[in-house]
């Protein structure tokens, strides 16, 4: 937030992992994005009025989706745009939300997808197994894949002038790459390259301007970059896994000039 005030940017973009689980223990039974996150963008946009920036977020795979009501509350009060699936035109650049990740090891299942096909790697829990706060047809967590669901959300609209903001980074980029290093499941070697194939082919055959991402925390650390290009499409990632904020600043004019700082 204080970042935010005193450098005015035309728009701040939040990729997932927003909120500490179980959000209960946050502003009583409003949870954390009622109780203190919406507080805090509210004031944000009070104080700095027509200077404000505009406030992009989806939530990430470790976001319970039971929070979701809060989180599009929080737009209708004006404290943010909730972008997850869908598309809004800032500042003459269409953006687009997509908050599913391909199978993780990780149990809770509200925000997975599988990835192009009925696969999950070695030592990944299905989308079909796990719990989810929030229940879903079983036809759509056994059927439902990512590469699906970006040809339907974008369909032939042309994107050299697109934003997306993706939890997921692309599979096989400087922004996937996972501690996995020696790593086995029943002998197998486990892959340390955990993005997303449908993303990285949607980017390949699309292009679009720029995408954002998060989900590995520890990818900028390992790799030393927090930036890749597919194509001409330059992609970011925020994601940190230490106790500082990663703050990525970058223009849509310029995105390959981008920079990252630890606050």
């Amino acid at each position: 937030m204080t970042a935010a005030r005193e450098r005015r940017p035309r728009a701040i973009f939040l990729a997932g992992d927003l909120l500490p689980f179980p959000t209960s223990r946050y502003g009583g039974d409003e949870g954390f994005a009622a109780g203190w996150l919406l507080p805090r963008f509210l004031e944000l946009k009070r104080r700095l009025g027509p200077e404000a920036p505009e406030i992009f977020l989806i939530p990430g795979n470790d976001d319970p989706r039971a929070e979701e009501p809060s989180l599009i509350e929080g737009e209708r009060l004006g404290a943010w745009r909730y972008l997850q699936e869908r598309r809004i035109v800032w500042d003459g650049h269409p953006v687009f939300g997509y908050a599913y990740v391909p199978p993780t090891p990780f149990r809770m299942k509200d925000w997975e997808r599988y990835d192009v096909s009925r696969f999950a790697d070695p030592g990944c829990i299905s989308p079909e197994r796990g719990w989810r706060s929030v229940p879903v047809e079983e036809r759509e967590a056994r059927l439902a894949t990512i590469a699906e669901d970006l040809t339907r959300l974008v369909g032939d609209e042309p994107l050299e002038k697109a934003v997306f903001l993706f939890h997921s980074p692309p599979y096989r980029t400087a922004l996937d790459r996972a501690a996995l290093d020696g790593k086995t499941v029943d002998f197998a070697p486990l892959d340390v390259h955990v993005g997303s194939v449908a993303i990285r082919r949607f980017i390949e055959e699309r292009q679009p301007l720029l995408t954002l991402h998060g989900h590995i925390h520890e990818s900028a650390r390992m790799t030393g970059t927090f930036l890749d290009r597919i194509g001409r499409t330059v992609c970011l990632t925020g994601a940190h896994d230490g106790p500082e904020l990663a703050l990525v600043t970058f223009t849509p004019e310029a995105p390959a000039a981008a920079t990252r700082e630890l606050i």
